[in-house]
């Protein structure tokens, strides 16, 4: 009777490193290169990114810091190399900087709650069981891929004073009127700022409504139908259920919102009928910050002012933004 050997269990396991093959018990050639792909190769598949974001994102903004501490004019290349802080301290006497503040605080506030509210609303209709939901949802979206540019001067011509559609409509129902009773929307900061806000709304509703129905997708059915039999109504759901279980992507775009709505450039400018100044209105009625930077910088030519003020915004925007994601953290939080 013959009897079988069973062969040495191996002692190679999955996703353990291969055995050395080399002489002498030195590393093989498959050794050395399964420990580059584990030790090294994430380093490198990440790499690009932080290579870019410091040619195009890092060193523009060390830069612009060093500009914001010269004199640096265009038109007058003999002043003094550094200006150290001064450019700063203008900042703080300059009428034009406090009221493009005003009037970029201003549009903000019309713009980002309402749309997130808004964009909160859409989303929660979207998640319900409708008829043609993907051509609802897709609807929703083609606001954000109109370019802003072709959607800015239909608005423009929206809000006109004369044949304005927006006067015609609120003079049928009672509000306003026409000839010299309808409303100009370039007059004042009230009606720039309500135009230009409905121009961002527009843009961005449908695209936060997205991101609020895709967080709302992987919420879990049973929690909807066990809050119904407890009584709650589809209102009290939406904020006492899916609203705190979206929280992350709630701050996610609060945050975006935030540094969009303080950055907001192309819809103040063109709504300007004397775009290329860039002063928002005769007066300045709706001049934003990104507007002032722009028309100091490339208009005034004075590089190293414009290059302040981009500071001061960068330096709001973190402060909003701070102040912002801690206020929707302690509100979603505390709907739980």
């Amino acid at each position: 009777m013959s009897t079988t050997r069973a062969a040495p269990p191996s002692s190679h396991r999955p996703g353990s490193a291969p055995a050395a093959s080399g002489a002498g018990g030195s590393p093989g050639w498959r050794d050395r290169l399964y420990r580059f792909d584990m030790r090294y190769m994430p380093y490198l598949m990440i790499a690009p990114f932080f290579l870019l974001f410091g040619v195009f994102g890092l060193f523009p903004l060390l830069f612009n810091g060093v500009v914001a501490l010269r004199n640096y004019r265009l038109d007058d290349p003999t002043l003094p190399y550094w200006a150290g802080v001064g450019n700063f301290t203008r900042l703080l006497g300059d009428e034009d900087f406090w009221n493009a503040l005003y009037n970029t605080f201003g549009i903000f506030l019309l713009s980002s709650v309402p749309q997130l509210l808004l964009a909160l609303v859409v989303a929660a209709l979207l998640n319900r069981r409708l008829r043609g939901q993907t051509w609802w949802r897709v609807g929703v979206l083609l606001p954000y891929v109109t370019p802003i540019v072709a959607s800015t001067m239909v608005f423009s011509a929206f809000f006109s004073r004369s044949f304005g559609m927006a006067n015609w409509l609120l003079a049928e129902v009672g509000i306003g009127g026409t000839g010299d009773a309808a409303i100009d929307w370039r007059a004042g900061k009230p009606h720039a700022w309500i135009a230009i806000a409905t121009m961002v709304n527009w843009k961005w509703i449908g695209y936060n409504a997205l991101l609020y129905l895709a967080a709302m997708q992987s919420i879990p059915r049973d929690v909807y139908e066990a809050s119904a039999i407890d009584g709650a109504g589809p209102w009290r759901q939406l904020w006492r259920i899916t609203v705190p279980m979206i929280q992350p992507v709630i701050v996610f775009t609060v945050v975006l919102s935030t540094i969009g709505g303080l950055q907001l450039f192309t819809e103040p400018m063109l709504f300007d009928l004397n775009a290329q100044a860039a002063t928002g209105g005769p007066n300045g009625e709706w001049q934003t910050i990104a507007q002032l930077i722009y028309k100091v910088g490339w208009k005034d030519l004075n590089l190293g002012y414009a290059a302040a003020m981009s500071w001061a915004l960068f330096l709001i925007i973190l402060l909003v933004t701070g102040l912002n994601t801690l206020l929707t953290n302690r509100l979603s939080g505390g709907r739980r």
